[in-house]
């Protein structure tokens, strides 16, 4: 029996033998609080970046030896052993690693294209060159010579966005492999000093066995990464250049768009370029002059039937890096936060563009005139961000103006305390437009936000963390945009069942929020518990993110993080989750809670699933500024895996569902994925997505005046079906060439039926809440198509210098077959629909002075 048993778990889980054989080497040691040293030594003759150790440089080096392995035995004996030397000069700091392993056929290395992580093997170095176990830069490369860099910021948290200029050689051989570093001075900060001493981590990843090790031991169910580092001393005489790198580029264009004469092609060429500057040793200057973002991959398509607005996450590049300082989090769900600085306000679409009758002729972004921010980190622990843009005004036929003249304008700055175990912080917020007779009465002519944030950091191991924040903001415009202001979702002063007084006379508008929060991480045990307050007349939508105001509540996270390998998992979390939350009058909007777990088994296969649920409560937004609407209890629930990535091709898939209205109202979501490389340079992927939904109680519309008592507030049955699906290829030619396509077709058609207005929106019986509505004839329904392609070669040809060809696509149809969806007919219409294309070219060019 016992051999039956053991038959079947090696069946199951492939990979427990060699988890067993980590876990054996698991042998842990007892934790100390000693940081570990090395020191770095002068080179008089810079060696040559070849991936190998002939230099005498690295004979005279200090060798960094003693490994430990921190997954998945925290503290382990890392199956093989590592070895690193550091050097330096006037210029550069060297860092040669040897990565032993006695079989180098199977050293997993993976070509993709630069900041891509694959399944491959990986050495990391981590320098922090402020030495305020706080911040950090990163350097990743894999046996395939692929680079990535990340910059650390808050300890623990990693923006993959920043970009650097640096060299290094891999090489492979009879012993393993070999990664061999150059990071130029320039593109590290530090103060002003005759000797420096740096905060330093090297991490190795052997992708083959599912196995991660560090010099030093970076303990995983510790807080933090840069406080865990170790210190490189002996770096003496080295300045602290002020940078100055230029990098200009050109687009040449060529575009087709429907006109009101029909299709038509424009030529456009644009000349721009991109700066940065060491304003001093600790502070950068960024800044963009017609910045041209082409290259970047398209939204998901959506359409979007809810109250509130739709959120895109930022792929431009010169918003993403360094946007980590910015950061002042108000809302945050599943990693994802929002908060007074969303960049993707700055060049967002016309907001008058409704004025126009000639939807065409509207642009498809603000033009960005140009922007500039300034960024760093002072000796002080002084951490400091400040960024202005100008988007120029567009216009339709010269004459209607559709977004106007916009300067917007952000300053964050952070001071840590106690080392950086506490801290405060705050946060400015500026939009200025120079309104005109078109846009006066749509637009808010200024808006301003402001806050404060502290932290506190205590108890064994600074895992405890105390957190607060107090905020507000004011926006002032004419009397019809703050009436329009007070209208919108985020607000609906007009609801008539609440105490807020709706004023169509007001020229300004202020609200205020605030939010506190204990959590506790690391550990085997980990919690979250906080409480948070928006004000009505909170606005901070100008230039950042905020769906709702007028709330408060409070929510608790418990976790149990499993981080040891036991019989069948490698690390295995499970979470607790519960909310309350409520109008700022009080009115019950939500109780709720849910169970979820995720992990990765020994197969290295990852799974979840959770199930949670709400109680009965009101919806103030349902209605889209009508009375509260109670709704009824609801269930939902979630599950997924993805398969071992380690194999050449592997599967995921992803399921939801959530039941309400008493069985009337339902959605479930299905979507399969199925991945895969061909090749060590070819990679593809394949999802599709579907969704049906039936929504019982869908706001159809509001019909009367705002304030009547004769409105009519109306909602139907909907029955819809969506399907998308989302193709990606890489190729990899090497790891300054590459290819990359990703199209996206999207369709979703709807039918509305049982078209009732609500007469009774607190009764607790369902039927009671509503009577049919006849006055405006059938509801009717809808069929939207979209897809959205890009096709992006990007050749590297110089360090920091790249060529870029793209190709876009988008195509839509709106209207057609309205109120049915049939998968094959409406694909064929959506290809069959007439195409916008752009095909680009843009080069750019860096050097540094």
């Amino acid at each position: 029996m016992r051999i039956s048993h053991a038959l079947l778990l090696v069946a199951l889980f492939p990979g427990v033998g060699v988890a067993q054989q980590l876990l054996a080497k698991g042998r842990a040691a007892p934790a100390t609080s000693s940081v570990k040293t090395t020191r770095a030594v002068r080179a008089t003759k810079p060696p040559v970046i070849d991936g190998k150790d002939t230099d005498d440089i690295w004979a005279r080096a200090q060798k960094i030896d003693g490994f430990r392995m921190f997954d998945p035995v925290e503290d382990g004996e890392p199956s093989m052993a590592t070895e690193a030397r550091v050097a330096y000069d006037d210029r550069n700091l060297y860092v040669f690693v040897r990565a032993f392993d006695p079989h180098p056929d199977s050293i997993m290395a993976l070509l993709s294209r630069r900041d891509e992580r694959t399944q491959s093997d990986y050495i990391r170095l981590i320098v922090d060159s402020y030495h305020d176990k706080r911040t950090g830069y990163e350097f990743m490369v894999n046996p395939a010579g692929v680079q990535r860099d990340i910059y650390l910021y808050n300890d623990s948290n990693e923006d993959v966005t920043w970009n650097a200029v640096w060299d290094v050689k891999t090489a492979i051989d009879s012993l393993g492999w070999t990664a061999e570093f150059r990071i130029p001075l320039s593109q590290l900060r530090y103060p002003r000093k005759d000797e420096h001493t740096f905060g330093i981590g090297i991490h190795r990843e052997i992708a083959r066995l599912g196995e991660r090790s560090s010099w030093p031991l970076w303990r995983r169910s510790q807080f933090g990464i840069a406080s865990q580092l170790g210190e490189l001393g002996g770096l003496a005489g080295i300045s602290s250049p002020r940078r100055l790198e230029l990098m200009p580029y050109t687009v040449q264009a060529n575009d087709s768009r429907l006109r009101a004469d029909g299709y038509g092609r424009a030529q456009r060429m644009a000349l721009g370029a991109d700066v940065k500057y060491g304003l001093s040793s600790n502070l950068t200057l960024d800044a963009t002059i017609n910045p041209d973002f082409g290259q970047v991959e398209a939204d998901p398509g959506v359409l979007n039937l809810g109250a509130f607005e739709q959120f895109f996450e930022e792929r431009r590049p010169f918003f993403l890096e360094g946007t980590g300082i910015f950061r002042y989090d108000i809302d945050c769900n599943d990693g994802q936060c929002t908060g007074p600085f969303y960049s993707r306000r700055i060049g967002r679409a016309p907001q008058a563009g409704f004025l126009s009758e000639d939807q065409n002729a509207v642009p498809l972004n603000s033009t960005i005139l140009g922007a500039a921010k300034v960024t760093g980190r002072l000796s002080n622990g002084l951490s400091l961000g400040v960024l202005n843009a100008i988007t120029g005004r567009e216009s339709v036929a010269e004459s209607l103006t559709v977004e106007p003249r916009t300067n917007y304008f952000v300053v964050r700055a952070q001071q840590d305390l106690r080392g950086g175990r506490s801290g405060v912080g705050a946060i400015f917020t500026a939009v200025n437009r120079e309104l005109d007779g078109y846009t006066e009465n749509y637009l808010r002519r200024e808006a301003y936000t402001a806050g404060l944030d502290a932290r506190h950091r205590f108890g064994p191991n600074s895992a405890y963390e105390l957190s607060g924040q107090l905020y507000g903001s004011v926006v002032r415009g004419s009397e019809e945009a703050i009436a329009r202001t007070q209208r919108s979702a985020v607000h609906f002063y007009q609801r008539p069942d609440d105490d807020l007084a709706y004023d169509p006379t007001r020229t300004s508008l202020s609200g205020v929020g605030s939010g506190l929060g204990l959590s506790k991480n690391g550990g085997l045990t980990r919690f979250w518990t906080g409480v948070w307050y928006k004000g009505p007349g909170l606005e901070i939508n100008d230039v950042g993110f905020m769906s709702s105001a007028n709330s408060m509540g409070q929510s608790n996270w418990f976790a149990f993080v499993l981080q040891r390998p036991k019989w069948f998992y490698r690390r295995w979390q499970v979470n607790f989750n519960q909310w309350n939350s409520w109008l700022a009058d009080g009115m019950n909007t939500g109780h709720g809670g849910n169970i979820n777990m995720n992990g990765q088994l020994r197969n290295m296969w990852f799974v979840y699933g959770g199930l949670g649920g709400e109680k009965g409560a009101y919806c103030g937004a349902c209605l889209r500024g009508g009375p509260a609407l109670w709704e009824n209890h609801s269930v939902q629930g979630w599950a997924g895996f993805t398969g071992d990535q380690r194999r050449a091709v592997y599967p995921a898939f992803e399921a939801f569902f959530r039941r309400t209205d008493g069985g009337r109202s339902s959605s479930i979501n299905l979507g399969p994925r199925v991945e895969g490389r061909f090749a060590s340079s070819f990679s593809a992927s394949l999802g599709v997505s579907f969704n049906r939904n039936i929504d019982d109680r869908q706001w159809l519309g509001n019909f009367g005046d705002v304030g009547s008592d004769t409105t009519h507030f109306t909602v139907a049955r909907l029955d819809q079906k969506t399907v998308s699906v989302t193709t990606r290829i890489n190729w990899t030619a090497s790891p300054t060439l590459s290819l990359q396509v990703y199209a996206q077709p999207f369709v979703t058609g709807g039918e509305y039926s049982d078209w009732r207005e609500v007469v009774a929106p607190r009764a607790r019986g369902y039927d009671a809440r509503f009577r049919p509505f006849t006055i405006e004839g059938e509801p009717g329904g809808f069929n939207f198509k979209q897809f959205r392609s890009n096709t992006v070669v990007r050749w590297e040809y110089r360090p920091g210098s790249t060529l870029f060809f793209v190709w876009a696509q988008g195509r839509v149809q709106d209207g057609l077959d309205a109120g049915s969806f049939r998968f094959n007919r409406d694909y064929r219409n959506l290809f069959g629909a007439h195409p916008d294309n752009t095909f680009l070219v843009k080069a750019s060019y860096w050097f540094a002075m």
